[in-house]
């Protein structure tokens, strides 16, 4: 009974595939934003101004690194809860691929949000009259939030991978 329950539980895993395929097909929604934003950039350039190209630009900048923030949750995530990937032939293969664990999908999510964050941040602030003062200082507080929380759980995985190399150094003494 105990071994059918087991099998049963680890077989569930397979119940993440169709999310992790939604998720490959919501690329398709960020590349039609993206489309789009590039063809109002394309009908404005005649009379674009540095704002509009910067703010244009910074646009397209952030629907990519929500591509890729995207692309990281999708491959780390199904080879780490689903299944290994067999692609180790593939020329193509990001070499970061199956080599990201838990830990370290953590890291990249809160790196990829604070730089999303940061390029909002930044429209904002080419834009700036567009905003209240109240409206601006909370954003601002949001991504120093975003940061905090990005470097704090950075410094506890360190102090976990720490704390387990001393753990197996004193093992090994002793």
């Amino acid at each position: 009974m105990e071994r059918l329950l087991e099998r049963s539980l680890f077989a569930s895993r397979w119940m993440m595939a169709p999310i992790y395929v939604g998720l490959a097909l919501s690329l398709l929604i960020l590349l039609w934003v993206f489309a789009l934003e590039f063809w109002h950039l394309v009908q404005i350039l005649p009379v674009m101004t540095v704002n509009d190209a910067v703010l244009g630009v910074l646009a397209l900048i952030d629907l990519s690194l929500a591509a890729n923030l995207l692309l990281i949750v999708i491959f780390s995530g199904y080879e780490n809860f689903v299944s290994r990937m067999d692609l180790s032939g593939h020329e193509d293969r990001p070499n970061w691929q199956g080599e990201v664990d838990f830990s370290g999908l953590k890291l990249k999510l809160v790196a990829s949000i604070v730089a999303i964050s940061g390029i909002h941040l930044l429209k904002v602030f080419m834009d700036v009259s567009k905003y209240s003062a109240d409206q601006i200082r909370w954003m601002v507080v949001i991504h120093l939030v975003f940061v905090i929380s990005g470097v704090l759980l950075a410094a506890m995985d360190w102090i976990s991978n720490h704390g387990k190399t001393l753990k197996k150094a004193k093992a090994a003494q002793g």
